[in-house]
């Protein structure tokens, strides 16, 4: 039987600022048998989405098809006229992005837009494709499937959203879906419910997939096949199978290894000493929005009594789902949002809770590195001046001194010199977050709040941050906040973890004696959904107990009640969800909050 798709000698070119056209993708073949799932898997450059988006005909703005030919279905698409690639696309090849929250218009009910391009193809009529698209949001496991299309996109979680996206695909009956890193904006346990209902309706209906991902983990769990790229050129293509276990080519050796982080040395143990003052302390940190009652409890809680502490070159790694509070707690910390209770100690001294009334060396002190460093760095101003201006307004630098200290820094974050001359558009995802890195250096801080700062990079790149961070550690002393929905990275970075859940600490203690048991049954399931790399772990995990919240993330038990009561797979009807959540001190040297003692934990793990 002839392929669905056929790939023959595809070349792509991008026009540059300069006006010269080059290479982006180079002479690259395949061929997609029916029914078969085939992942493009390479770091960011390598040219898989812009391969996945040849296959629809189409490219983006700056790049055109230069050579080669795909045929799909027997067709030749590069020899199409418009009108017949519109009505191709959409109906007979479906496209899955990545970001399902910019994918949907808000104005509209969901229902409406999933049924969009089944009417714009006219296949069927509003009621059938309405009645479709509800049998799919049950095949998908959607909560209230008769009733969540009349929502709009605002209402719904962001694993719903995706799940929603790929109702839109599949409505159309589609002969190829093409899934663009479906999952990479997902918290891991989101990913894996989103993955495994994509990987059975895939199976059920016999769907020929592309998926594209740079994550090893979670390609192994669906693909059947693996395309290696790397800048534009295919180094290895395999079963998954004999792919993850004998890796012919060297590069693809290297994504194995990147794909499993290991441990980072620890930094001066001196420095790390329990007598040690501690660099921050927070205590009792209650935030939100809205008005703020009598008690000092805001309207909208986000963080409920929040405390830990952070020593002089160490690492506190902040864990949690989406909308856990992690990244309300760095704005806390960072004056750009008061706390409505509690206090910020930096060094012993109390910092005010607004950024507006520190003073400049308290800003100086503490700097953050945000998780997008394409809306960190100001497109219009050369790397030069964009690392300047910390260093003119914190250390009063200018002309020589300062050109000689932003080549120090771009040093220090191992960038060439004459990046100070160039703008962000010209760098790397992975070269704007070692930028974003070095203007936080340029302040010389005590700390610095890491928010997400990998989670948006592909995998080799966010291990050479990671080991970037490990090295300025050791050298410079500097003490991390690292806040992250990767498990895995956090186990390989951080000294102490902090599991927050719905804005409460749920678990605190040593980064080993987390990976031990018995835990907190939300850190278990944290820990438990991070993909493995192994073909058939998805299938082998079962049902987890992960009722979604419409909103993404559950509130707060009333009265100090556990706020993981409706999703625990461990709870005690009638004392959970009435009585005040006690705090317990497991003999391993963890703190959790629970109600069951260490040895019931101990015993339901053994079962």
């Amino acid at each position: 039987m002839a392929p669905l798709v056929k790939v023959d000698r595809l070349c792509v070119t991008a026009r540059d600022q300069r006006g010269n056209n080059r290479a982006i993708v180079k002479d690259v073949s395949f061929e997609v048998q029916r029914g078969e799932v085939v992942a493009l898997i390479g770091e960011s450059g390598s040219g898989k989405t812009t391969i996945a988006l040849s296959l629809m005909g189409h490219t983006r703005s700056g790049i055109r098809i230069a050579g080669g030919s795909i045929t799909f279905d027997g067709q030749s698409l590069l020899d199409m006229r418009s009108r017949d690639l519109s009505s191709v696309r959409g109906r007979d090849i479906a496209y899955v992005p990545q970001s399902a929250a910019v994918s949907f218009n808000p104005a509209h009910p969901l229902l409406r837009q999933v049924i969009e391009s089944s009417q714009i193809h006219r296949i069927t009529s509003v009621a059938e494709a309405e009645a479709k698209a509800i049998a799919l949001f049950r095949e998908l496991v959607l909560p209230n499937p008769d009733h969540v299309g009349k929502r709009y996109p605002h209402q719904v979680s962001g694993g719903q959203l995706q799940r929603l996206l790929a109702a839109m695909a599949l409505v159309t009956d589609p002969k190829l879906v093409i899934f663009d890193e479906p999952t990479t904006a997902l918290d891991v346990t989101t990913q894996i419910e989103v993955l495994r209902v994509f990987k059975t309706a895939i199976k059920e209906r016999g769907t020929t997939a592309i998926y594209v991902s740079h994550d090893l983990a979670v390609v192994a769990q669906i693909a059947d096949r693996i395309i290696v790229l790397r800048e534009g050129i295919i180094c290895e293509v395999a079963s998954t199978g004999r792919l993850l276990t004998q890796p012919r080519n060297d590069y693809t050796k290297s994504l194995l290894a990147a794909a499993e982080p290991h441990v980072r040395a620890a930094t001066n143990g001196i420095m790390k000493e329990t007598s040690a003052r501690p660099v921050l302390k927070v205590m009792n940190v209650v935030a939100g929005y809205g008005a703020v009652d009598r008690h000092g409890n805001p309207a909208v809680p986000l963080l409920r009594d929040v405390g830990f502490t952070i020593k002089a070159g160490s690492t506190l790694g902040v864990i949690g789902e989406s909308g856990s509070g992690k990244s309300t707690l760095a704005r806390v910390i960072a004056g750009l949002l008061p706390a409505a209770r509690g206090e910020v100690l930096l060094r012993g001294t109390k910092l005010p809770p607004k950024a507006a009334h520190r003073t400049r060396d308290q800003l100086r002190r503490i700097q953050i590195v945000f998780q997008i460093a394409d809306t960190a760095l100001n497109p219009a101003r050369s790397i030069g001046r964009i690392l300047g201006r910390p260093l003119e307004f914190y250390n009063g630098l200018v002309g020589d001194k300062r050109r000689r200290r932003v080549a120090e820094l771009l040093d220090m974050v191992h960038l060439p010199g004459t990046v100070a001359d160039r703008y962000p558009s010209e760098l790397s995802g992975g070269q704007k977050q070692r930028v974003n890195l070095a203007r936080a250096l340029a302040a010389e801080p005590s700390l610095i709040l890491c928010d997400e700062v990998t989670s948006a990079l592909d995998t080799v790149v966010g291990a050479a941050i990671l080991d970037l961070l490990a090295e300025l550690q050791r050298d410079l002393g500097v003490a991390y906040l690292f806040i992250s929905h990767d498990l895995s990275t956090v186990k390989a970075v951080c000294d102490e973890v902090m599991v927050l859940y719905a804005g409460q600490r749920m678990e605190y203690g040593s980064r080993g004696a987390l990976h031990q048991r018995p835990r907190h049954p939300y850190s278990d399931l944290l820990i438990s959904s991070v993909p493995q790399l192994r073909q058939g772990w998805l299938d082998s995990i079962g049902q987890m107990a992960l009722k979604e919240a419409s909103a993404g993330m559950a509130e707060a038990g009333n009265g100090g009640t556990c706020s993981f009561f409706e999703r625990c797979a461990v709870r005690i009807p009638g004392r959970c969800d009435v009585e005040r959540t006690p705090v317990r001190f497991l003999s391993k040297g963890t703190e959790i909050r629970c109600q069951r003692t260490e040895q019931e934990l101990i015993e339901l793990t053994m079962r």
